[in-house]
């Protein structure tokens, strides 16, 4: 018997040694045979479509994403193209894409600094908005020194509007009645369940969030058309623009069809110039920063909850999980490689608790030695930026929603919309409070005041941690607490963010915090790894699943999806809120 599973792991052995070698032997013959980067070249990117922050490491995620280009992406090859000597420019098709505010500002500082190396940048757009708004896309394409518009597009720059749907009428003639609180009045979440319209404070914190995307914005596009902030303000009060009337304003510079906008591109990059697609120049010019010191790289992206990170199929949405969170924490504390962490957070928040455990983790990682900066992407609020406010400097872009210093929490009161369907409820129970989670039974007294007790002792906690973190008094927190949303600009203003700025900056400031010379390059290394080509074929020796082929299935599921998650996100809208530091921007 021990011979035979002597011969078994045997033969297990040899077969993943074999595999190894053999999968080596073919990278490298596909690296030799592989074509390099074509002189001079002009790297083509598309940002029409959306950037995702991350995408987890596990089979759905990439199925559904397939070989989508990240932000980061995205970033690091215009960086590695600004010192690649065979690219010359940058030709970019803008004009529709869902992107945030951050977003927008990390790309136009990429692009910025792209052309700060004496390279050229245009933005070709069909449209900019097709009877739509199309400022956010038009803000980033002020950021290239040259604008083309398709003859037949439009300008949809019109200002910066925010809106919020309120439910309360719908969950009164569905007979159902919220019974939530918050810790305080700009904790707005709560609103779309019990007002009918904005309340003072919802008002006024979204009208400061307003005011500054668009100060942001106008002063964005004065600087790269060259105008001042007055006469696009007057632009923009004129807008929508039909695209002759934006020529002429000098918001776009050219109107042509795409193949004349390439030939031209083509023209004025040199002879024999050929364009190439902005992945397949990072696949084949390598990433930048994978030599030297080491610098640990760990994302938190999505809604905070317990367990582990992964990938929503039915919302459409990654989610950060304390338990990979914090043990990405903990293997870069044990890796004596790492000098510094980059954490990089994109979340409207979640779990109170789950928030708590990542916190424990940044603050253990400080004790140890180990620096941490925090880079925030689009949002950075409450459970969001409980995450952060540990960190020795936190990094916010202008646009980024953080702050939402706050909590709320409650259930939903179901009991007249079963009564509505003839569905009648009973009940035994043992216990003073045992119905304190149920929905068909209201707080009585003692749990309502209880339940107030609760909110206050997470309020506390989280502005006594944000205090200690941010090294402010307790009083100032509470003044720019109250469960408010800020812009990252207001947020530096009121010290609960250090810098404005990207990846680059929160980079150049790990470096600084590890004693790293900002000249010398350093090597991002991501936690938790992916998973290597021996661990992939070791887990399929194992029996375990093998990731599915991307096939047609695959492009209807995608399809499916995308009709799904909207209405799914809407039911969950409507499910009892427990212990949420979450949804600072409805």
């Amino acid at each position: 018997m021990k011979r035979t599973i002597v011969n078994i792991l045997a033969a297990i052995g040899a077969a993943t040694v074999a595999a190894v070698l053999f999968a080596a032997t073919v990278g490298l013959a596909a690296r030799l045979m592989r074509p390099g980067v074509p002189s001079p070249a002009v790297l083509e990117a598309d940002l029409e479509t959306a950037l995702p922050e991350y995408v987890p490491d596990e089979p759905v995620a990439k199925a559904l994403f397939g070989e989508k280009a990240t932000l980061r992406d995205v970033v690091e090859a215009l960086e590695r193209a600004g010192e690649d000597r065979r690219v010359v420019g940058l030709l970019a098709r803008v004009g529709a894409a869902p992107l945030g505010m951050a977003q927008a500002q990390e790309l136009r500082d990429a692009v910025r600094r792209f052309r700060e190396r004496k390279k050229f940048a245009v933005a070709f757009a069909e449209t900019f908005g097709e009877f739509g708004p199309g400022g956010n896309a038009y803000y980033l394409a002020a950021a290239f020194d040259e604008i083309w518009l398709q003859p037949s597009g439009d300008l949809g720059l019109t200002g910066v509007l925010a809106e919020a749907f309120f439910l309360r009428g719908t969950l009164e003639k569905l007979g159902i009645t919220p019974r939530l609180d918050h810790r305080y009045e700009y904790k707005n979440a709560m609103n779309i369940f019990t007002e009918r319209k904005f309340t003072p404070a919802h008002r006024e914190a979204t009208e400061r969030v307003v005011k500054s995307f668009a100060s942001q914005m106008l002063r964005g596009i004065a600087e790269g058309r060259r105008m001042t902030v007055e006469q696009v303000r007057a632009l923009v009060d004129r807008g929508p623009l039909l695209g002759p009337e934006a020529l002429q304003a000098k918001l776009v510079d050219r109107l042509a069809y795409r193949h004349e906008v390439y030939d031209k591109v083509k023209e004025r990059a040199g002879r024999g110039a050929k364009t190439i697609p902005i992945m397949q120049y990072l696949q084949r010019a390598g990433r930048p920063h994978t030599k030297g010191k080491a610098i640990a790289l760990i994302y938190g992206v999505g809604g905070v909850q317990r367990g582990k990170s992964g990938f929503d199929p039915v919302f459409g949405e990654v989610v950060m999980g304390s338990e990979t969170v914090a043990g990405a924490f903990r293997a870069a504390i044990r890796d004596k490689e790492v000098k510094a962490i980059l954490f990089r957070i994109d979340s409207p928040g979640g779990s109170y608790v789950a928030s708590d455990t990542i916190w424990q983790e940044t603050v253990r990682a400080r004790k140890a030695g180990k620096p941490v900066i925090a880079s925030m992407g689009d949002v950075a609020g409450s459970g969001g930026y409980f995450v952060a406010m540990a960190a020795d400097k936190i990094v916010a872009q202008p646009g980024t929603i953080t702050g939402s210093i706050g909590v709320l929490g409650g259930k939903m009161l179901t009991t007249g919309f079963w009564q509505k369907l003839g569905i009648t409820w009973d009940e035994v129970h043992e216990g003073a409070n045992a119905t304190f989670w149920s929905g068909t039974s209201d707080y009585t007294p003692a749990q309502w005041a209880r339940f107030q007790s609760w909110l206050d002792r997470i309020y506390d906690d989280f502005t006594t941690k944000v205090a200690e973190g941010r090294r402010l008094p307790k009083q100032r927190v509470l003044e720019i607490a109250k469960g408010r949303i800020w812009t990252g600009e207001d947020a530096k203003a009121l010290g609960l963010v250090d810098e404005l700025g990207g990846f680059e900056t929160a980079l150049r400031l790990a470096k600084q915090a590890a004693g790293i010379p900002e000249t010398e390059d350093v090597k991002l290394k991501l936690f938790p790894a992916r998973k290597t080509l021996l661990e992939a074929i070791v887990e399929r020796l194992r029996g375990a699943e093998p990731e599915p082929e991307p096939d047609a299935s695959t492009a209807v599921l995608r399809r499916a999806l995308q009709v799904i998650q909207p209405a799914a996100r809407t039911v969950r809208s409507l499910a009892p809120a427990r212990g949420v530091l979450a949804m600072p921007w409805p």
